[in-house]
């Protein structure tokens, strides 16, 4: 008997999933074993941004390799349907003023509109006490981007 394979969705479907959700798993590749890390992200319609605090093995495994797998998905409680997008590409560390300050007021629009708590702002090194536009005032993460995607897989279960 042969196994039941997962069907692939679409580019128009996948792009969809990646603008409907804004928490992805990184897995660096610069070590032993693989290290995997959530990091919320923004999208622009043609790359995915991150930001990063500026410590932790994160920051050693990127300067090592910037070689990366990004996941997304999206799943019911139940699991009766599921969706996911990897993609195979490096992160660049975004360099530019106004490029930067773009993508953090990307960040505080996404806070936003999720209605997210004050307490992610800790995973970006701030504390939940301050205002989520304190990303765009003050630098205390990296903006990375995700480019040379060279392999995406995208599956959903029907």
């Amino acid at each position: 008997m042969d196994p039941v394979k997962i069907p692939k969705m679409p580019k128009a479907e996948y792009d969809a999933l990646i603008e409907r959700q804004y928490v992805s798993r990184i897995s660096f590749g610069a070590c032993d074993h693989p290290y995997i890390a959530p990091f919320m992200y923004v999208f622009d319609k043609k790359y995915l941004y991150f930001l990063s605090t500026k410590y932790g093995r994160k920051m050693e495994y990127f300067a090592k390799n910037p070689k990366v797998s990004v996941e997304i998905e999206e799943y019911a409680p139940d699991l009766s349907a599921f969706t996911f997008v990897s993609l195979q590409g490096m992160l660049e560390e975004v360099k530019d003023p106004a490029q930067k300050k773009k993508v953090r007021e990307q960040f505080v629009e996404m806070i936003a509109k999720n209605r997210l708590s004050s307490r992610v702002l800790t995973a970006l090194g701030h504390s939940p006490d301050d205002s989520p536009d304190v990303i765009v005032r003050e630098e205390r993460s990296l903006v990375w981007k995700l480019v040379g995607v060279k392999d995406i897989v995208a599956l959903k279960n029907g």
